[in-house]
């Protein structure tokens, strides 16, 4: 048996067994994180504030975002690194192989009903499946799929999740190997889903125009596109080109995990528009000791390849 057939079933002998201790939220739901949720996700659905607006759409009292499912029972930061009943053995299993990265790959969630004011969230996680080793453009990796049960006090159900991760081999960690030599010297550069909600946005970019949606019926600017206003529900919705001023809402520096067509460090600017919306894209031509919070910047383009357009900000 090879080392990695070896791994994938040490790492499958937990499937359906439970990922972690079962966790109890620290908090019942409540107020003060449901407005911290929405004034971070732009949500402006009043039955998320409003106790007034809630009984009126048939609720007893406010309701949380269901999105807002696994929030409760997150786990606080701890530079010290995770609790005991916080650690996965599974993971832990391909930590101890050398695969040391992890990027979460895609989340599914259903709900059973919506959370009250006062609802304290139960968590139990569960391993669903574990993949064969696969390649992809982190580098070799393998899928761990685990399947999240949320219940109440009294243990009803209230919603699930399946999340997905990929524990995957550091570049620097592959590099030794014949697998990463074999790899091509230039790699194109990451292309965006471009949707029947999005496609307008892509196609302003290669005009050089930032173009954002803007509802037809309440006039509300709103980005990332989507088909439906958040604030009236209108489908119906014209662009608006914004003027390319912003300041800093917030910014990162990324080092981990690298792609092989990226530069790194990354800097990443969230970009607050003078019309209101914000958007990501990249820094150009300066350095994250040159950054902070409110600081003014104007919107670029780079060809990042030949025809291919995106945008990015330098400091004004």
């Amino acid at each position: 048996m090879s080392d990695a057939t070896d791994l994938v079933t040490r790492a499958r002998a937990f499937v359906g067994k439970p990922a972690a201790t079962p966790v109890a939220a620290r908090d019942p739901v409540n107020l003060p994180a449901i407005r911290r949720w929405c004034d971070a996700m732009g949500d402006r659905n009043p039955v998320y504030q409003d106790a007034a607006a809630a009984r009126a759409a048939g609720f007893d009292g406010i309701v949380a975002p269901p999105a807002m499912l696994d929030v409760w029972t997150m786990s606080p930061f701890r530079p010290g690194g995770r609790a005991s009943t916080e650690r996965m053995q599974v993971l832990e299993l391909f930590d101890a192989a050398g695969f040391t990265g992890v990027v979460a790959t895609n989340v599914e969630q259903d709900y059973d009903r919506y959370l009250h004011e006062g609802d304290r969230v139960h968590c139990t996680a569960i391993v669903e499946d574990v993949s064969e080793e696969k390649r992809t453009a982190l580098g070799v990796g393998h899928f761990v799929t685990l399947r999240y049960e949320f219940t109440d006090d009294a243990g009803d159900a209230v919603g699930r999740m399946l999340f997905r991760v990929l524990k995957f081999r550091p570049p620097l960690a592959q590099a030794a190997t014949a697998q990463a030599a074999a790899v091509p010297k230039s790699i194109p550069h990451p292309r965006p889903a471009v949707t029947h909600d999005n496609a307008f946005f892509w196609e302003g970019i290669k005009a050089r125009r930032l173009l954002v949606q803007c509802c037809a019926a309440c006039g509300r600017l709103r980005h990332p596109p989507g088909p439906m206003c958040p604030q009236c529900r209108s489908l119906e919705w014209r662009t608006v080109e914004a003027s390319g001023r912003g300041t800093i809402h917030s910014f990162v520096v990324m080092h981990q995990p690298r792609l092989p067509a990226l530069h790194y460090p990354l800097t990443i600017l969230l970009v607050e528009l003078a019309e209101g919306v914000r958007v990501v894209a990249n820094l150009l031509e300066a350095g994250a000791q040159q950054l902070q919070i409110g600081r003014a910047v104007a919107l670029d383009f780079v060809e990042v390849e030949p025809g291919y357009l995106l945008p990015a900000f330098r400091l004004a």
